[in-house]
């Protein structure tokens, strides 16, 4: 591969600069007003996911395919988008929710799995590493409202951390 071939594939150093002084923001953000902050994250998500429900009943005339799952897609993605979008304050909440739940099960099930391999011969750090994913996916699930409220401050740190390390890595592309 030539290295001009090799520079256009890469990402542009500048927005890789971008993208973490907006994450850096966003972290912010959920650290100082975490219940504002995650109410406007969830209403972009209510408008991407209805935008995206109509895209996926357009491109059911692009390509027929699955037509039938498409249809369904679009028809959820339109209507969980109208209801994030005329019910923010609640919207955040379930959203919320709805991940701590999705976060608990797949830790549940990852620990389970895990467990297996190691009754397996996958060696007695994987059976502690499942262990200690089953024990996070029932605390997840025990507690989920609690888990819920600390969720902006989580996703905010692990943003500051994501954008410190995006933006460090932007002037190393430089």
């Amino acid at each position: 591969m030539t290295s001009a071939a090799m520079q256009e594939r890469e990402l542009p150093w500048w927005l890789v600069l971008i993208e973490g002084i907006a994450l850096l923001i966003l972290g912010v953000f959920l650290l100082a007003k975490p219940g504002m902050t995650s109410v406007i994250v969830v209403q972009f998500l209510g408008i991407y996911w209805f935008i995206a429900g109509i895209f996926k009943i357009i491109s059911i005339f692009v390509d027929s395919e699955l037509w039938g799952w498409k249809l369904f897609a679009g028809i959820i993605g339109i209507l969980a988008g109208i209801a994030v979008i005329q019910h923010p304050l609640w919207s955040a909440t379930i959203v919320g929710n709805t991940l701590i739940i999705f976060l608990g099960i797949g830790g549940i099930i990852m620990g389970g799995v895990s467990l297996y391999q190691a009754f397996k011969g996958a060696g007695l750090v994987t059976g502690i590493l499942g262990v200690v994913s089953v024990i996070l996916g029932i605390a997840l699930l025990l507690n989920v409202w609690a888990f819920t409220f600390s969720l902006p401050w989580v996703l905010g740190i692990l943003a500051l951390a994501g954008g410190v390390a995006t933006i460090v890595a932007s002037f190393r592309l430089k």
